[in-house]
């Protein structure tokens, strides 16, 4: 019987503990305490739900940093008490409205531009101007990748960052490797026809991401590069091209774009021109050394190396184009490269 009294006077402890405690979050915040308000007429029933938010990183109760609705939209206090100017029939927008996709830039502005080809989007024309709408973002997200945000070329460019991000979704489209390309080919049409082409990165396949080589929130480098440079990030990847060699080609340790395409080319391996015609951009034909030592010898001495060299490619003999170890890889060297 001790025993038992025992028992039921702790549960009777911890049942006057919990009465005593501060209440909980109403049934109708358990969202997060104070979107209550919002979540009264926004739910998972509209065109666009706002609870998918509930299974993303910003939909998370238990972290102190999340943001509620108004973190990002603002009081809006005109929009949640319905105050309509006079005149006016809707009700009110919230103070910042952050409209999908693409609604900012020029084509966003066409009519029907949107709803044709930028689903899921739910506006077509700019309401605010991009600073503003990232500002609420970058209260949070700055330093790391975004160090660079500022003066970028996106930045400049008014890209604002619901321009690429779904927030109320649980996935995010850009932050996807296999889907990231579809939004940023909705800007990039150049380099969305390339990847169409015969040789290419394999992005269409979900192999390789835009950002496995560009940062889109800017970096010190060109063209968006996570690394300083462009061989930086071609190495990456394609550590064996980097040597070190005995006998380097210059190309090669300035700049791979010289000769290939990253994006995709019509020409096998990324070339953007097809050989001989690419080396002839730096290589006059008029220089090559075309003696071949112990050959002439043999056929004679009105023999000429025109007839030995003519129509063949230089990948015939020149085939470590992108450095070695061997004498025969030396660009001063008269003898054939093997």
């Amino acid at each position: 019987m001790t025993e038992i009294r025992q028992r039921l006077l702790s549960c009777l402890g911890f049942i006057a503990l919990l009465l005593a405690s501060p209440p909980g979050l109403a049934a109708d915040d358990v969202v997060l305490k104070g979107d209550a308000v919002c979540t009264e007429c926004h739910d998972e029933s509209e065109a666009y739900p706002v609870f998918g938010i509930g299974k993303t990183r910003h939909g998370t109760v238990a972290d102190a940093r999340t943001p509620t609705c108004t973190s990002c939209h603002g009081e809006s206090t005109r929009h949640v008490k319905n105050q309509k100017a006079e005149g006016q029939k809707e009700r009110p927008k919230p103070d910042i409205v952050f409209d999908g996709p693409l609604r900012g830039l020029p084509s966003a502005r066409v009519k029907n531009f949107a709803a044709e080809n930028l689903a899921p989007v739910v506006s077509k024309r700019m309401i605010l101007p991009a600073q503003t709408l990232n500002a609420p973002c970058l209260k949070c997200h700055q330093g790391d990748k975004r160090i660079h945000w500022q003066g970028s070329m996106h930045e400049t460019r008014d890209v604002a960052c619901s321009n690429c991000h779904q927030v109320h979704v649980q996935h995010d489209r850009v932050r996807d490797r296999v889907t990231q390309s579809e939004v940023c080919f909705m800007c990039h049409k150049e380099q969305r026809a390339q990847i169409t082409r015969m040789s290419h990165h394999p992005i269409t396949e979900g192999k390789v991401g835009c950002s496995d080589c560009h940062n889109p929130h800017g970096t010190a480098g060109v063209k968006l590069l996570v690394r300083d440079t462009v061989v930086d990030t071609c190495y990456t990847c394609h550590m064996e091209k980097r040597g070190p060699f005995i006998f380097n080609h210059q190309p090669v340790t300035d700049d791979c774009t010289i000769c290939h395409n990253p994006h995709g080319s019509s020409i096998a391996n990324l070339l953007k021109t097809r050989p001989p015609f690419l080396c002839q951009q730096c290589h006059e034909p008029t220089s090559h050394r075309g003696n071949v030592p112990g050959l002439l010898n043999g056929l004679g001495t009105n023999a000429g190396t025109r007839g030995i060299t003519q129509g063949r490619a230089c990948l015939n003999c020149h085939t470590q184009i992108h450095g070695g170890s061997n004498p025969t890889n030396n660009a001063e060297s008269r003898s054939l490269r093997r």
